[in-house]
C-alpha cells in the first residue's frame, strides 16, 4: 500500500493524468486515485468546497475509478463555502477597479495583465483566498464542524454578518440560509469519507509506508518565498512571442481549472537554484523535454539583468517590483531537431546527444541530479535514471 496525501491549497489546482486512452482532471482530489493500490488524503492543510469535492469523485467514477475505502478527507481541512467564492470574485474587482484607477492617473490604457503595486491577482475565483483569510483569522469553519449543525449554523452566520458589513448590497443575492440548508444534505453524504488524518498518517510512517505529498502549486506561488502578493510571475519569454506561442500550442498548455491559456517561457534556472536553496531537492523531474523537439536552438534563463542599475542578478530578489526592470541573459543551446526526436524514448543513453547536453547543464549548474525525464503524454513515457 502506499498513501498520496494533499496538503495545501483547493479545487483552483488542475493536475492532468494521463492512463492509456484514458485522461483524468484532478482538482482538490488527490491524483492517486489512479493507482487501484493507494490510500488517498485530502490534508489538514486544504480548503474544500464540498459540492466541488463530490462533483469531481463523481466525474472520476463515471470514467470506472474505484474509490471505495480509498479516499478520506481530514476533519481539520477547513469549509470553502460559496459565500467565499462570491467574497473571491468582489475581492478581485476591487483589484482590477484599482489598476484602472492607477492607468487612469498615469494617462495609459488599462491592461489587467500588467503587474501593479495593488493590481488584480488573477485568482481563479474558486474562494481559496478568502477561506484561508477566515482560516487565519479564526472565523473559518473546519470539516469536522459540519457534523455539528447549531456550531456550523452559527459561524456560518457570522461569517455572512461580516461579509455585509463589509460588502453591503453587493453579496445581496447570497442567501445564508440557502447554504446551510445545502449542508444539511451534504452532512450525511461527506461522513464516511472524514477522519483524524494524525493517526492515519503516524500508522503509515511507523509502516515505512510510501508517502506521496502533492502540493497544490508550485514555489512561486506560495504565500512566502513566492511573488508576493501576486500568484504567478512569468520571466523568460512574454505572451504573444513565437517561442512562447510554439511552447504554449505544442504543449498544450491551458489551465485544467480555468481554462486559459498558460503564459510559456524557456527554463529559468534562477528560479530553479532558488526553488532547490528552499526545497532542498534530492532529485529534479524534468518534464515534457519531447516539446524542444521542434527548436533549432535552446534557450535557457542564467541570470537577470537589473536595466535601470546595470547589476546582473543571479540569485531570484526577495522584492518582486525589481524584475519590472530586468531583462533575462539567455545562454543558447544547439536543439536535438536535426538529430533525432526525443518522443517516446525510454532510456537516457538513447537520446541525442544535444539532449542529455541540455540535461547535464542543469544538473550541473543546480547541483541536483535530474533522475526522471517525462517524453511524452503517457505514463510509460519516463526515463528514469
Amino acid at each position: 500500500m502506499t498513501v498520496g496525501a494533499r496538503a495545501a491549497g483547493g479545487s483552483n489546482a488542475g493536475h492532468t493524468i494521463v492512463v492509456g486512452d484514458q485522461v483524468y482532471d484532478f482538482h482538490i482530489l488527490p491524483s492517486g486515485l489512479v493507482n487501484p493500490t493507494c490510500l488517498n488524503l485530502v490534508g489538514t492543510g486544504c480548503v474544500v468546497h464540498v459540492p466541488t469535492f463530490f462533483k469531481e469523485l463523481e466525474d472520476l467514477r463515471r470514467k470506472g475509478l474505484k474509490t471505495d475505502d480509498r479516499l478520506f478527507l481530514s476533519g481539520r481541512a477547513h469549509v470553502v463555502f460559496d459565500l467565499h467564492l462570491l467574497i473571491d470574485g468582489l475581492q478581485e474587482g476591487e483589484l482590477t477597479q484599482a489598476v484602472e484607477q492607477e492607468r487612469s492617473l498615469k494617462g495609459g490604457d488599462f491592461d489587467v495583465n500588467q503587474k501593479h503595486t495593488g493590481g488584480a491577482i488573477g485568482t481563479t475565483k474558486k474562494g481559496i483566498g478568502p477561506a484561508y483569510s477566515a482560516k487565519h483569522a479564526r472565523s473559518g469553519v473546519r470539516i469536522h464542524q459540519i457534523f455539528n449543525k447549531a456550531e456550523l449554523d452559527k459561524r456560518l452566520k457570522v461569517l455572512a454578518d461580516g461579509a455585509r458589513r463589509r460588502y453591503g448590497d453587493a453579496i445581496a443575492g447570497y442567501d445564508v440560509n440557502e447554504e446551510i440548508a445545502r449542508f444539511d444534505t451534504y452532512r450525511e453524504q461527506l461522513r464516511p469519507f472524514v477522519i483524524d488524518a494524525v493517526p492515519l498518517m503516524a500508522s503509515a510512517q511507523k509502516k515505512d509506508t510510501h508517502i506521496l505529498v502533492e502540493g497544490a502549486n508550485a514555489l512561486m506561488l506560495d504565500i512566502d518565498h513566492g511573488t508576493y502578493p501576486y500568484g504567478n510571475t512569468s520571466l523568460g519569454l512574454l505572451p504573444g512571442t513565437s517561442d512562447g506561442d510554439t511552447l504554449q500550442r505544442v504543449g498544450h498548455e491551458y489551465g485544467v481549472t480555468t481554462g486559459r491559456r498558460r503564459r510559456c517561457g524557456w527554463l529559468d534556472l534562477v528560479l530553479l537554484k532558488y526553488s532547490v536553496a528552499v526545497n532542498h531537492y534530492t532529485s529534479l523531474n524534468l518534464t515534457k523535454l519531447d516539446i524542444l523537439d521542434v527548436f533549432d536552438t535552446i534557450k535557457i534563463a542564467v541570470a537577470y539583468k537589473d536595466t535601470s542599475s546595470g547589476r546582473v542578478l543571479e540569485d531570484f530578489p526577495e522584492d518582486s517590483n525589481v524584475l519590472d526592470h530586468c531583462e533575462v541573459v539567455y545562454k543558447t543551446m544547439a536543439g536535438w531537431k536535426g538529430e533525432k526526436k526525443v518522443a517516446g524514448i525510454r532510456h537516457y543513453d538513447e537520446l541525442p546527444a544535444s539532449a542529455r547536453s541540455y540535461v547535464e547543464f542543469i544538473e550541473n549548474e543546480v547541483g541536483v541530479k535530474v533522475k526522471y525525464i517525462g517524453t511524452g503524454a503517457a505514463r510509460e513515457d519516463m526515463i528514469t535514471r
